[in-house]
Formats: C-alpha cells, structure tokens, sequence
C-alpha cells in the first residue's frame, strides 16, 4: 500500500455496527422501560412497560437483532446492572418466580420479528399491515405470559388456575394497551421518517 493509495479497510462493517448500536440502545430502552413499575398485592410479577421494549425491539429491528437486543438486556442484568423491574439484577432474579417471562422475551422478539418481516430480511414495518403486527404482537404476548406461567406454577407452587390469575389474566387489558400503542408508534410518521 503505498501514501497516496486512500483505500480503506473496514474492520467490522457499517451495516454489522448499526445493527450492534441498535440492539444496544434497545436492551437500555428495556432496561428504562422496565423501571415503570408498579406491585401488585397478589402477584409476584409487577406491572411494567417492559414488554413494549420488547413489541418495539422484534418488529423495528426484526427476529435477529430483535431477539439480540433482549439478550443483552438479560446479560446486563445477570451480570448485575439494575435493569429489571424495581431496579432489581443478578441470577437470582433470572431463576425466581419472574424468570420464566425474562427468558421468553428474546424468542418472543424473535417470533414477533418473524412474523412481521416474514423471515431475517428487515422490510420496513411501517408497511406492514395492522393484522400482521396484530398477529406477530399476540403471538409474541402468547410466548411470554405462557412461559411466565409455567414459571410461576414451577417455583411458587401455584395451580394453573392461579398462575394464570395471578400471572397472566391481571396483566393482559395492560398488554392491551402497549400492543396498540407499539402499532401506532410503528405506524407513525415519525418512525417512517428516520
């Protein structure tokens, strides 16, 4: 190579870091999101806006970096950052009554991003229909309050019965909510914009 050769050699390319930058500033956004919280008297699990994190990371940056961002968020949390519901961290929290929701968020984020963009290949999302958001939304939901009720039933002793009440039923008009606001955030001009 000689001094006035300007040729350059990318290490990692650009396309590779955005993607890391996204999943990055996404396992942060749960980490924030997870700080809205609030008890409830009968459940172990707090009302969070932790699964909108989780909506927002599978449908904008799809199966695989989706399902990345969760990871990592699960990593800063085991390794001790306070970003779990209530400022809670550690293994601990990973293996206690909460745990069987934090380990499906990342196959949720991937299913969601699945079905959104129709396999690993980002497509815009802002012009996917409402009935495929819906459906990639609910089936995530589905994933995660299944996986977090059979924790519940697992480690608390509960029946099905109450760890559906008590893990699932409470939250769902909540979840609700975050779905359609994860639609209307997706399908706003200032998503479609940037």
């Amino acid at each position: 190579m000689t001094a006035s050769d300007s040729s350059q050699v990318d290490l990692v390319g650009a396309e590779l870091t955005r993607n890391i930058v996204r999943a990055a500033l996404f396992a942060a956004l749960l980490g924030a999101f997870s700080q809205v919280s609030f008890s409830i008297p009968f459940s172990p699990a707090p009302i969070t806006l932790q699964l909108l994190g989780v909506y927002l990371a599978g449908i904008l940056l799809g199966p695989v970096w989706g399902g990345g961002a969760c990871v990592l968020y699960l990593l800063a949390g085991a390794l001790g950052a306070p970003v779990f519901a209530e400022r809670a961290s550690g293994l601990g929290v990973m293996v206690g009554p909460t745990g069987g929701y934090l380990f499906a968020m990342p196959i949720a984020a991937v299913i969601i991003g699945m079905i959104v963009h129709g396999n690993t290949s980002l497509v815009d999302p802002s012009q996917r229909g409402v009935g495929r958001l819906l459906a990639g939304l609910i089936s995530g939901t589905v994933v995660i309050y299944t996986c977090g009720v059979v924790g519940m039933m697992v480690l608390l002793d509960f029946t099905v019965q109450g760890a559906i009440t008590a893990g699932a039923l409470v939250f769902l008009p909540g979840e609700a909510l975050k779905i359609a606001a994860a639609i209307g955030i997706v399908r706003s001009d200032a998503i479609t914009a940037a």
